[in-house]
């Protein structure tokens, strides 16, 4: 984790838009020459830490800063000024110079102060609420694919989620033990989709990419494998099943997304660890090969695969599947760590 965690902070200068991060300038933060713009824009964001808060006023994009957390919404209205509120406006409106020149004009404003929150009193949403597409990646590591039994695929596996299954950082996943017994987690790395992408080469692939974030894709296993013909997308798909956050981070301050570590805790106890550069498949690889299949528009979601050490892939003797009370931590590289709880 230190060496993603150093590779990230190099990537991002001196920002300092990490937490606990030095009082650098957020003028730094965003590009200095944007003018609030008129219609869409395919320009992908950039030097950006953003999140979903809940406010009274209702559900608002937020900026990770040297100052706190930047209310969109407030921010808007305090300065007269349009910007998206939500992470899904942003990316699928083209909107990101209208959020750059906001940012901005907040930190040079003392107007603005009140739109700084303190992160630790803020209430999470969903970072996503209504993308087009969410595609996931099936058996997408060596070590995970021998586990469960199965061999190697020789092309990705596609499946799909459903716009129910997303639910923000610090969630509670509400079990349903009707329909199942044998629930699972799968930590994940998620892509963010920055514009239209049809037909796109493997060279030219991470010029399409927003951002990336840190998810779980929750799994019913008897549902996914026990049932007739194995259904993926019923077991994959209930409510609550696809946790993403804290944060969506902007690609240019990841860099690289082949080597990132990626984690997965029960109640403080590791059960995955593993590196995206032991992908079969890798990011650049993937975004090609499905966009040559159909197009990938700003704001569609690709889960990217798990590691190995699920309880599925455990001998069935060892198998002590998850339950009410569990909590659950993910981690990938320096994305900001997921927890949800299980009830």
């Amino acid at each position: 984790m230190k060496s993603d965690r150093r590779s990230f902070l190099k990537s991002a200068g001196s920002l300092g838009l990490l937490s606990g991060a030095g009082a650098s300038s957020l003028a730094g933060a965003v590009p200095t020459d944007l003018a609030a713009p008129e219609g869409r824009s395919e320009e992908l964001p950039s030097k950006v830490i953003l999140l979903s808060i809940k406010t009274a006023q209702g559900e608002s994009l937020g900026v990770k800063t040297p100052h706190g957390i930047l209310d969109v919404r407030h921010a808007s209205a305090l300065l007269h000024m349009r910007a998206p509120l939500t992470l899904d406006a942003m990316l699928q409106g083209g909107d990101f110079r209208a959020l750059a020149a906001l940012i901005r004009k907040a930190e040079g404003t003392p107007a603005a102060r009140a739109a700084y929150l303190d992160e630790a009193h803020i209430r999470y949403g969903r970072l996503f609420q209504n993308p087009g597409k969410i595609v996931c990646i099936g058996l997408n590591y060596r070590e995970h694919a021998k586990e469960a039994g199965e061999p190697v695929p020789a092309i990705p596996i596609l499946f799909n989620k459903y716009n129910n299954a997303l639910a923000p950082h610090q969630c509670t996943i509400e079990l349903p033990t009707h329909v199942s017994t044998k629930f699972d987690y799968e930590v994940e790395l998620l892509v963010v989709i920055g514009r239209t992408a049809r037909d796109v080469s493997e060279a030219d692939a991470l010029d399409y990419v927003a951002g990336y974030c840190t998810a779980n894709d929750f799994s019913a296993r008897d549902l996914q494998l026990e049932l007739d013909g194995h259904q993926w997308m019923l077991g994959k798909t209930l409510d609550g099943f696809g946790p993403i956050g804290p944060y969506f981070v902007s690609a240019d301050l990841v860099g690289d997304p082949g080597k990132l570590n990626i984690e997965c805790r029960v109640n403080g106890e590791t059960r995955q660890h593993s590196n995206t550069a032991n992908l079969i498949y890798s990011v650049p690889y993937l975004v090609s090969y499905i966009s040559r299949h159909f197009g990938l528009e700003a704001g569609d979601l690709i889960f990217t695969g798990t590691p190995p050490g699920v309880i599925v892939g455990k001998p069935k003797t060892e198998q002590v599947w998850l339950k009410a009370g569990d909590r659950i931590a993910c981690s990938v590289g320096d994305l900001g760590e997921l927890t949800f709880s299980l009830a």
